[in-house]
């Protein structure tokens, strides 16, 4: 695909893994020498040590390659725009904030770049929006110098089966080895935080036996909001941003300018803004015409006036109902429990902290398991400096809740939304401990979470212990009844001789005594109805006090996801009743 053929080599002295004769007779002479004293230990019973491996030079001729695909059926890109939108980086522009989902913008083009850098090869996109009769085909690269697209290939191609959504296929140079735990990993959290999608992952190899195979299989239909673009706060913006809108605004005043370039100023607030920046300013001057001077005034206003907070009705958080799902589906836990808070504020942005807490579970170790999102992306690394990892680390004593940090097989997650997600380092893998607001929302969304759970243990373990209580008093029905019946029977005996005065209900026990009407064997189950009664009394006084109803249960049939149906959602943290119209 690059062009290279393999050549033989001529000059083997040329190569890094060349070894001379004398080399090659010195390395065989020392492995003899080591396998005659493992042979030797061996023989004496000894303990023997692995030999250290010795590791060869790796060539770039023996780099492994891999053709990665991603492949959707979403919306697609317009056939015109696609060479900018993969071969032009930071092409966009923005006017406003909104909750993305990616950390950079940058995803695209950097897996472009990455195969420009280790293979040469340019990278191959296929698109097609729907109702589109054809599919667009695209092979492209960038010019990193001119940061302009460099396109080999462009053109409409027959959509025989309807398709809609985009196809990314890329040749890089990689690991698949060390970092196959890495990606099936990022896959599991993905189907965590979106339950609605499904995920199909493939790895298939020159040797078939070691082709993977993973589905993240849809378990909802029930997505959550598309996140709304919303203007800037004035306590959340900087001088540069403040220029960049005066020079974009189609705005002639400052009055409108104020009005409808940010939230939370109404027209009356703009007219004492502008009434407190002085004698210079007045609402019907040309916003294009302030000097730098007047620009750092309102900027230092708006750092020092009091504002309104935002509202975080632009935010798309999981949701509650979407979370617990997706813990279920993927960890399959004997718990879980889910939070989900009000809207907050740092710094004039506003942001929402979900959080779930999962105890058992497949394929989760004892201990701590931290899965945290940001923007409902899987971060994977920098694990020890986030505030989520901290937070649960040190701020929470987990033993109050009866939940054993050491034993039990705890999952935390915590997904974060914003407008802007305060990641520290250029990695943005992780969000800093040392925004208050934001480490004071994240501790106390887990805390509502283990309070949740510490309920439910209490019952279990009352529920447990009430099973321990039937079990010790079934083991000493037997010898019970036994020392019991030969009480009566021997009083029963002896009641003539020493003439005893017993009351009638007496009498009639002991006469049924005598007449074997009541024996051991009957003895010892009217003891083990009792018991049976009692459990079955207290299970019912446990279950009406956890509002758990004895009457019949009915079958509720729900319809595939597949079905097309005009339906109403009314939605619950813990479910969705779907109202067909």
């Amino acid at each position: 695909m690059i062009g290279l053929i393999d050549r033989e080599r001529v000059d083997e002295e040329l190569y890094d893994d060349f070894e001379s004769a004398k080399a090659r007779e010195k390395r065989l002479a020392k492995e003899a020498r080591i396998q005659e004293t493992q042979a030797k230990k061996a023989a004496l019973g000894k303990k023997m040590k692995e030999p250290a491996s010795v590791k060869g030079v790796k060539g770039r001729g023996e780099a492994s390659f891999y053709r990665v695909t991603c492949k959707d059926n979403g919306r697609g890109m317009p056939h015109d725009e696609i060479p900018n939108m993969f071969g032009r980086v930071l092409s966009g522009t923005k006017y406003g904030l909104k909750q993305t989902r990616g950390k950079f913008g940058l995803g695209a083009k950097m897996a472009l770049i990455w195969s420009k850098m280790s293979t040469g090869l340019p990278i191959e996109i296929a698109s097609s929006m729907r109702g589109q009769n054809f599919k667009s085909f695209c092979k492209l690269d960038i010019d990193i110098h001119k940061n302009i697209p460099h396109v080999h290939l462009h053109e409409k191609r027959e959509n025989k089966d309807k398709w809609h959504g985009a196809e990314i296929q890329v040749v890089i140079e990689g690991n698949w080895t060390t970092y196959r735990s890495k990606i099936l990993h990022y896959m599991r959290q993905m189907a965590v935080i979106t339950p609605y999608a499904q995920f199909l992952f493939k790895f298939i190899s020159d040797m078939g036996e070691k082709n993977v195979t993973v589905l993240f299989a849809r378990r909802t239909d029930v997505m959550p909001s598309v996140p709304l673009e919303t203007k800037h706060h004035p306590s959340a913006v900087d001088l540069l941003l403040i220029k960049r809108l005066i020079s974009e605004t189609s705005k002639q005043n400052l009055l409108q300018f104020l009005q409808h370039e940010f939230v939370k100023i109404s027209k009356t607030f703009a007219e004492r803004l502008i009434g407190e920046m002085g004698p210079d300013f007045s609402p019907n001057m040309s916003v294009k015409s302030l000097t730098s001077q007047q620009i750092v005034r309102i900027h230092q206003l708006f750092r020092q006036a009091k504002f309104d907070d935002p509202n975080g009705d632009c935010l798309s958080p999981a949701g509650e109902y979407n979370l617990r799902l997706g813990i279920i589906k993927e960890l399959q836990p004997d718990m879980v429990a889910t939070y989900a808070g009000s809207p907050q504020i740092f710094e004039g942005h506003p942001f929402i902290v979900e959080a779930g807490i999962s105890l058992g579970g497949k394929d989760v170790k004892q201990g701590l398991n931290v899965f945290r999102f940001a923007n409902r992306i899987p971060l994977l690394f920098e694990q020890g400096a986030d505030v989520v990892t901290r937070t649960a680390l040190k701020r929470i004593n987990w033993s109050s809740y009866k939940i054993n940090l050491m034993q039990d097989k705890i999952g935390v997650f915590v997904s974060i939304v914003s407008t802007k997600i305060p990641f520290k380092g250029t990695g943005k893998e992780y969000i800093g401990d040392d925004i208050t607001e934001i480490s004071s929302a994240v501790k106390t969304a887990i805390q509502q979470c283990c309070v949740q759970l510490k309920s439910k243990i209490v019952k279990k373990l009352q529920a447990r212990e009430r099973q321990e209580r039937k079990r010790n008093l079934t083991r000493y029905i037997p010898d019970a009844s036994n020392a019991i019946y030969d009480i009566l029977e021997k009083i029963s005996q002896n009641k003539e001789a020493k003439r005893h005065r017993y009351e009638a209900e007496d009498n009639e026990l002991l006469e049924k005594v005598s007449s074997q009407e009541i024996t051991e064997i009957s003895l010892r189950d009217h003891l083990t109805q009792h018991v049976e009664q009692v459990d079955y009394e207290m299970a019912l006084e446990y279950a009406a006090q956890s509002g758990v109803s004895e009457d019949p249960r009915e079958d509720i049939y729900l319809n595939s996801l597949d079905g097309s149906h005009n339906y109403i959602d009314f939605q619950s943290p813990i479910f969705v009743f779907r109202l067909c119209i």
